[in-house]
């Protein structure tokens, strides 16, 4: 019973062991370790490491450890054939070398024996029994130490393709960086590499260290890479393993198990854990004939000591790589500098020297054979061949190729290319490009020869006879998608200039260009409408438009990224609102040169539209603060609710999803109102009443002439008028001294909400409010009958009563002359002129010498110090603490600083200084 319970909890063991892998941090090689020389013989041919993916029986291999000179430890080297999971291998399967022996100086040359399928190379430290440690660890459990060189040699192959992509991207980046981006999508597609495109959108700067991040996900899996090392194992626990290991849950089926297979290894191998030896993993990373050795766990020379374990290529039946074309129809020019044929599906040529001495295949007019060396690129994303040296007479307009070379000692035949000789041909612009170009823009056109394999470059030639690159690409075998530079050509003649390899002269074709022509995208008129919109690109061009025997003439015209918008009105109105909704008819739109466009048309369903029945404001407790009066019924308080109440025209009654949309006039701030949301409320099915609450819905920024319309489904309405926002700033006291010519104090606050201040209704001598006022004293005229006058900067149109009574300041203490006078507000024309003494409004707004303002002048904040504590202004939002005091008053204390001036005038009211 015991036995038959075996399988089953190695198969569980197996599942927890794959699922901790999922959760486990990666275990990076990055130690460099010793180096090992090694040579695989067969049939009389000898190859490098480097270039053999697969060993076989017979196969005679030399190994040597390449030991530094100083070598203090001395490191006994065992190679161990394997023959699977469940057949421990017999003990004369085991070779034994003392590296620091002069006898075993040479290394070991070894045979690999029949029915062997995995070699392992073992560095252990010298101790007493090592050799026999070793064999008896390996054949007591063998199944393990074959997972171990499977997933070495994995990971081994996997750290090839990522060092190669970081490489690449390294020298892109420092040579070209502009070429990162187009390099980069190559080497992703040759490696196998998942790359993040959002790595694109950064500085270019920061592209290639976007691109070399979280390097544990970049490999994707590659199947040739996994059947190349896959090593055969037996039994129904090891298949379930080898299964669970290439689940997404496993963190194996959706990238390479090259980081996976690393914890794999240090597991399986930490199970062998004894008083005498540990074993690590030591990654192969092939140059030449040569191993180099990377770690991720430092050695230990200390009991238990080290085993460093190397594994081989497995030994098993070769596997070619499945090269295929990118594009198998694609047909490349055979006199083509440096060729390059795109392809994809077996990132190892390009990461590995498995695939070598490879050549392109051709065959010429006399059935000659001639091979040209091929070399893979991954930046280039192919296959690059040097053709300096070929002949286009030697071979026909059409000339079959195909890629043959070495996988390690097997012969590969690749993939087969389409190749076409170069000749002088006649290239014509594609019908459906005449007379299509536009100057002021990048214009695509078409051209057409017998074969486009063969263009070199393409130049235009200008009115002027300048020259200009032109990007093109090839879209058909005999057809090209020729981007022409128009941004800054001028209207007439054009020439393409075609240059062909391997052809002298250019091939020239001629064009003609025009301005721009407005792009017509659709008329749209909704039935009842006298006005329809007209859509597309340069529309300022358009003279008119006729639909139906109906005139339209061009109205507003709207300019965006998105595309131009012409508002169309009828000149016959009545006619134009008989229209039927469904009609389907074709306008006819005239152009200012006098070309005329035919348009597709719709008459689309009439456009919902409401009327304004009334409305009422409620003001907020804050309205009575302000202490003005607002004189246009128009004009709506920014913390005020407006109720207003419409009536359904069309359609006749409300639907339940019917709504209002309320915006500013520039569209900054918008809300809708809907019965969802509670801001609509039916009366009755043809009545409704809105409550809009623009403190709450725009915030405190939102002002100006507020808009609603309509909104039914996705048809809009017209923009309505609806009230004018403002904003109320809150104006406190009004202080004026007895004597009427010195100015009078105004406090309060969010006075940068004022444009302007006058002592009559018309204006006739204001006193401007600066842009950006910060502070909350402000010097105004004496009131002319006791009034004063505003104008609101978010409606300057409209002059609104000032509801303060002046108030008398009170009189200076008496030993107010032992301390110093308020200083002046700063004045940059007194400043320059050198007069210290200020100017005040009169009653009538004349200048005086006292501390006022002239006709249209601008008024100058006043310094006001906080009480004694405080040392910062309170906020426009905030009522002042304290007022300036009269002139001669002691000079408030605190840590508020104003910059100094010259001193008024004696018996002069101090002048205004600006507050932050």
């Amino acid at each position: 019973m015991a036995l038959r319970l075996r399988p089953l909890r190695a198969v569980f063991s197996l599942c927890l062991v794959a699922t901790a892998l999922a959760h486990a941090d990666s275990a990076q090689f990055d130690l460099a370790g010793p180096k090992l020389d090694v040579k695989v013989s067969r049939a009389g041919k000898t190859l490098p490491i480097g270039e053999v993916p697969n060993l076989e029986a017979g196969d005679r291999l030399w190994i040597k450890a390449d030991l530094p000179d100083g070598q203090s430890v001395r490191y006994l080297m065992v190679a161990a054939f394997l023959r699977g999971s469940t057949n421990p291998p017999p003990e004369d399967w085991f070779y034994r070398s003392e590296t620091w022996n002069r006898k075993d100086a040479e290394g070991l040359n070894i045979t690999v024996p029949t029915g062997a399928q995995q070699v392992l190379v073992f560095l252990a430290p010298e101790t007493g029994g090592d050799f026999k440690t070793l064999i008896n660890a390996v054949r007591g459990r063998p199944g393990a130490f074959v997972r171990a060189s499977q997933d070495l040699n994995q990971a081994s192959l996997d750290r090839a393709r990522l060092d190669t992509y970081l490489s690449a991207v390294r020298a892109v980046n420092s040579s070209d960086p502009e070429k990162l981006k187009d390099t980069s999508e190559l080497l992703a597609r040759s490696l196998a590499i998942k790359l993040d495109p959002k790595c694109f959108d950064k500085e270019t700067e920061q592209q290639a260290p976007c691109l070399m991040q979280d390097q544990d996900s970049l490999i994707l899996n590659d199947g040739h890479s996994t059947s190349i090392v896959e090593a055969l194992t037996s039994g129904p626990a090891g298949d379930l393993g080898m299964q669970l290991s290439y689940t997404p849950q496993a963190n194996y089926g959706y990238y390479s198990p090259y980081i996976a297979s690393a914890m794999d290894i240090a597991r399986i191998l930490d199970s062998f854990h004894t008083a005498q030896y540990q074993y690590i993993p030591a990654l192969a990373t092939q140059h030449g004939d040569q191993l180099f050795l990377m770690l991720n766990t430092p050695p230990s020379f200390h009991n238990p000591k080290s085993v460093l374990v190397v594994a081989l290529p497995a030994v098993e039946s070769p596997q070619p790589p499945p090269l295929h074309p990118v594009d198998p129809k694609e047909v490349y020019c055979a006199e083509k500098t440096s060729l390059i044929l795109p392809v994809e599906g077996a990132p190892l040529v390009f990461s590995t020297g498995y695939a070598h001495d490879v050549t392109l295949h051709l065959t010429g007019k006399d059935a000659k054979v001639i091979d040209i060396p091929a070399k893979a690129d991954p930046e280039k994303g192919g296959f690059v061949v040097d053709t300096k040296g070929l002949s286009s007479a030697k071979f026909g307009d059409s000339v079959n190729a195909s890629v043959h070379g070495f996988w390690g000692f097997e012969k590969y035949d690749g993939p087969a290319f389409q190749l076409e000789s170069s000749h002088p041909q006649k290239w014509e612009l594609s019908s459906a490009d005449e007379g299509s170009l536009i100057v002021g823009r990048e214009q695509v056109v078409h051209l057409q020869a017998e074969n486009a394999g063969c263009v070199d470059s393409i130049l235009l030639k200008d009115p002027s006879g300048k020259e200009l690159k032109a990007s093109w690409k090839t879209t058909k075998p005999n057809e090209l998608e020729v981007t022409l530079p128009l941004k800054e050509a001028h209207p007439g003649a054009l020439t393409l200039m075609v240059q062909q390899f391997g052809v002298g002269q250019a091939e020239n074709v001629p064009l003609h260009a025009f301005s721009e022509a407005g792009h017509l995208d659709n008329f749209t008129l909704h039935a009842g409408d006298v006005s329809g919109l007209l859509k597309g690109s340069r529309l300022d061009e358009v003279a008119g438009l006729s639909l139906k025997g109906i005139e339209f003439t061009p109205g507003k015209f709207t300019s965006a990224s998105a595309g131009d918008e012409l508002r169309m009105t009828a000149k016959d109105g009545k006619a134009a609102a008989a229209l039927k909704q469904g009609d389907s008819v074709t306008a006819k739109v005239t152009l200012k040169d006098g070309r005329t466009l035919d348009l597709a048309a719709t008459i689309d369903e009439p456009r919902p539209s409401v009327a304004l029945i009334g409305k009422s404001v409620q003001p907020s407790a804050a309205n009575a603060g302000s202490n003005i009066q607002l004189a246009d019924q128009e004009e709506l308080p920014q913390d005020a609710k407006l109720t207003f109440s419409v009536r359904a025209q069309s359609p006749p009654a409300f639907a339940r999803g019917e709504k209002l949309e309320v915006a500013t006039a520039d569209g900054t701030f918008t809300t809708t109102l809907s019965l969802e949301n509670g801001g609509l409320t039916l009366e009755d099915a043809k009545v409704a009443l809105a409550t809009l609450d623009p403190a709450k819905l725009f915030g405190p920024s939102a002002f100006g002439p507020l808009q609603f319309r309509v909104v039914t489904g996705g048809a809009t309405g017209d923009w309505q008028p609806l009230a004018t926002l403002v904003r109320l700033p809150v104006l406190r006291d009004l202080k004026c001294p007895s004597e009427p010519d010195q100015a009078c104090r105004l406090s309060g606050s969010n006075l940068f909400l004022v444009d302007a201040v006058a002592s009559d209704a018309k204006f006739d001598h204001p006193v401007e409010v600066p842009e950006g006022f910060p502070g909350y004293v402000l010097p105004v005229p004496h009131p002319v009958g006791g009034q004063l006058y505003v104008k609101l900067r978010d409606d300057p149109s409209i002059v609104n009563q000032v509801t303060l009574a002046a108030q008398e300041p009170p009189k200076p203490p008496v030993h107010a002359e032992k301390h110093a006078p308020p200083r002046p507000a700063y004045n940059g024309d007194q400043a320059i002129s050198g007069n210290s003494e200020a100017e005040s409004p009169s009653p009538t707004g004349a200048q005086t010498n006292g501390n006022g303002s002239s006709k249209g002048e601008t008024a100058k904040p006043e310094t006001v110090q906080p009480p004694s504590g405080q040392a910062q202004s309170p906020s426009p939002s905030q009522p002042p603490q304290s007022i300036a005091q009269p002139s001669g008053a002691p000079q408030p204390q605190g840590n508020y600083q104003q910059k100094q001036t010259t001193q008024p005038a004696a018996g002069s009211a101090s002048a205004p200084a600006p507050q932050f």
